[in-house]
């Protein structure tokens, strides 16, 4: 893999955050010392190592989620876009994405299963912050998938995750180099040592600006900024993904509890089968079943 040779910084975000850098094309990133004042500059990155993501993630993980996000549209711009639920715990970085990078597109999948509460609470977002939303819908449909699988979410929530999300939102991917996700480690076991910046066997670039903070840092954000959160918040409901797999959380329990209860899943598929994917025809192998069980 190899990238372009980086320009010197020219992009100091104002409210302390460290200097970051206007890149050239293909996209680099500013990781030693230079002229400019900022934390870095004039990194040529021609042949990258393992060891040197470490290092740029290292650095990565200094900087504020909205240092991230402008460095990383002014690196991959137009060509990447967010992705998001629309649940409570998804407004610091919509909120974010509003004031920092507004052109930036945000991917939202429509599986047709969600709470109606979860529709209007994104519509009222885009509403108040002129968010570019795209909505991504699978190809059968609400009444197309039950018609063919009946209620596959009971019998095999795997399946109905990678037709209703990872099918979709792959292929929406396609053509994007950069993939903004809002992801947290201290959200799964699974996703604890998700770095700020990974490239894909894809070659896609997936920048997680979140990935360090911790819930107490989303509400402080949402309290401090005064903002809206998800209606059913208020009934228990702490992490929402579609209404027949999701239940309110009770007491001490993990936020994303209430998520496949019962199920011995933790993960819709979208941070796991759509980071080991290699290439366009990757799933399409994968065993889909044709009739309802």
């Amino acid at each position: 893999m190899r990238f372009g040779t980086s320009q010197v910084c020219r992009l100091r975000p104002a409210g302390g955050d460290q200097g970051l850098q206007t890149p050239a094309r293909p996209w680099s990133i500013c990781a030693s010392g230079g002229s400019c004042g900022c934390e870095g500059c004039e990194l040529s990155m021609t042949s990258v190592s393992p060891q040197d993501w470490q290092q740029y993630n290292q650095r990565l993980e200094s900087w504020s989620p909205r240092a991230i996000l402008k460095w990383a549209w002014e690196s991959f711009g137009p060509d990447i876009a967010a992705t998001s639920s629309f649940q409570s715990q998804s407004v610091p970085l919509l909120h974010m994405i509003a004031e920092v990078t507004p052109e930036m597109p945000v991917l939202f999948l429509d599986t047709g299963f969600h709470f109606p509460e979860t529709l209007a609470f994104r519509d009222r977002l885009v509403k108040e912050w002129g968010l570019k939303v795209q909505v991504i819908k699978p190809d059968l449909g609400r009444d197309g998938f039950q018609r063919q699988y009946g209620e596959l979410y009971r019998t095999d929530p795997d399946m109905c995750c990678y037709i209703n999300k990872v099918e979709p939102l792959r292929k929406a991917r396609q053509g994007l180099r950069g993939w903004i996700s809002g992801i947290r480690r201290d959200q799964t076991e699974q996703r604890r040592n998700t770095p700020v910046l990974a490239v894909l066997p894809s070659g896609q670039v997936k920048i997680c600006p979140m990935v360090n903070w911790t819930r107490r840092d989303v509400w402080q954000y949402i309290s401090r900024h005064d903002l809206s959160t998800h209606p059913l918040m208020k009934e228990g409901y702490l992490s929402i993904g579609c209404a027949p797999c999701t239940r309110p959380v009770g007491e001490g329990e993990d936020e994303r509890s209430g998520r496949w209860a019962g199920q011995n899943k933790t993960e819709c598929g979208l941070h796991i089968s759509l980071d080991l994917e290699t290439s366009e025809s990757t799933h399409e192998q994968a065993e889909i079943p044709d009739k309802k069980r």
